[in-house]
């Protein structure tokens, strides 16, 4: 064993989840193939009980606890997966669980926290309050805090991830995992690299909340400021003390990806695999996507989630297609006189663009009084498309302003 948690604790937590977790499938991505350069595939724990990895780890612990500890119940304080996991765990093992979730937090996920069986109490505006409140419960009631990810048990369980890899592909040379706190990547490598040494595991992380990088340059953990980031589920400010151990051993390294690159991950898992992802989940997809040559194959990435609002699931698929190219939107100047705005969208029906939205606006300070502006919002079938339609609109003498 190489640290606090090593493969003999991965495979001893494999065993307590037997018949527990299901064995997520390892589905091939051609489109990743193509862009790596050999064989890419997707170790899809977004069909995982409870939607995400997280049951494992939270099952693990829960079932690890006396059965005067599991009397007392447990408390986790959670924006969502961990939520889940956690109430899955604590309900099959017949233990009361709370949980402290922030306000605002998406709908869909309180309602499946409690449909599992957990008491939901708002905390507070963000997690940092809900882990405050939940350790002050804790204290109060004698329940056991069951944290996200700096515990031995939690990170064998997360690390059972990383068997199930090695036993359903072993020709892996590479694996991508997504990284908040730190949990899943360090079990992944705890299991993976004492049998295959061989085998890099690097981490991804969201750069508008990627605290790993600085602390690996440190030598130590230090907290970040994450900003808003869509990857919700990682957006963790600090490592925890065990992941930065194991991390700092045994993972090979940590990038970062943007924005932009989650959106697009995102649409290439729904489009192209057909698996629903939650922006957390798809930052292994996105670290492909923006390094392609980085990485060396056979790559698995893990879709660590599939717990996404429907809502901000059309919000995200609209920026990524708007990442790439297949949305366009402009205004034009027209000149203020019957037929003009229909000579446009005849253009446009010629160039094979759908129409979504078009505002017509006949006065502002920066038109001419013999001038109308019309934004429009298309959709193109993708870059070349939409440099064909501009090209085609600036040809017939239309004047195109965007933001």
């Amino acid at each position: 064993m190489s640290g606090p948690v090593g493969v003999d604790e991965v495979r001893a937590a494999q065993d307590v989840l037997r018949d527990v977790t299901v064995t997520t499938p390892i589905l091939e991505s051609r489109s990743l193939s193509a862009k790596v350069g050999g064989p890419v595939l997707l170790k899809a724990e977004n069909l995982q009980r409870a939607g995400s990895f997280k049951a494992r780890g939270a099952y693990v612990r829960i079932a690890r606890l006396s059965a005067e500890e599991r009397a007392r119940g447990v408390v986790a304080a959670s924006a969502g997966n961990h939520a889940q996991g956690v109430a899955l765990a604590a309900t099959l093992l017949g233990c009361r669980s709370v949980v402290f979730m922030p306000e605002g937090a998406p709908l869909p996920k309180v309602a499946a926290t409690r449909a599992y069986g957990a008491e939901v109490v708002f905390g507070g505006p963000g997690v940092d309050a809900c882990l405050a409140a939940a350790t002050a419960y804790a204290r109060e009631n004698g329940a056991v805090f069951i944290h996200p990810f700096d515990h031995p048990d939690v990170v064998a369980g997360q690390g059972t991830v990383g068997l199930e890899i090695l036993e359903q592909y072993p020709d892996v040379r590479t694996i991508v995992v997504p990284v908040g706190g730190g949990g899943l990547v360090a079990g992944i490598a705890a299991a993976v690299k004492e049998p295959r040494p061989d085998v890099r595991v690097v981490g991804a992380q969201a750069e508008r909340a990627a605290a790993f990088p600085p602390s690996l340059a440190a030598g130590r953990p230090v907290s970040v400021a994450p900003s808003a980031t869509m990857a919700d589920g990682i957006a963790v400010g600090r490592p925890g003390d065990l992941t930065f151990e194991l991390v700092s051993k045994l993972v090979d390294s940590v990038v970062t990806v943007s924005e932009e690159t989650i959106s697009r991950a995102l649409l290439n898992c729904l489009e192209r695999s057909k698996q629903v992802v939650e922006p957390a989940g798809a930052v292994g997809v996105a670290a492909l996507l923006d390094r392609p040559h980085m990485f060396e194959p056979p790559v698995v990435t893990v879709l660590s989630g599939g717990n996404i609002d429907p809502l901000l699931l059309s919000k995200v698929l609209r920026h990524g297609l708007a990442v790439a190219g297949r949305y366009l939107m402009f205004r034009v100047r027209l000149p203020d006189r019957p037929g003009a705005l229909v000579t446009l969208l005849g253009e446009l029906a010629e160039l094979g663009v759908n129409v979504l939205d078009v505002v017509h606006q006949r006065t502002a300070a920066r038109l001419n009084v013999d001038e109308v502006e019309v934004s429009l919002h298309l959709e193109t079938r993708g870059p070349d498309h939409c440099d064909e339609v501009l090209g085609r609109l600036r040809a017939e003498g239309y004047t195109l302003s965007f933001g």
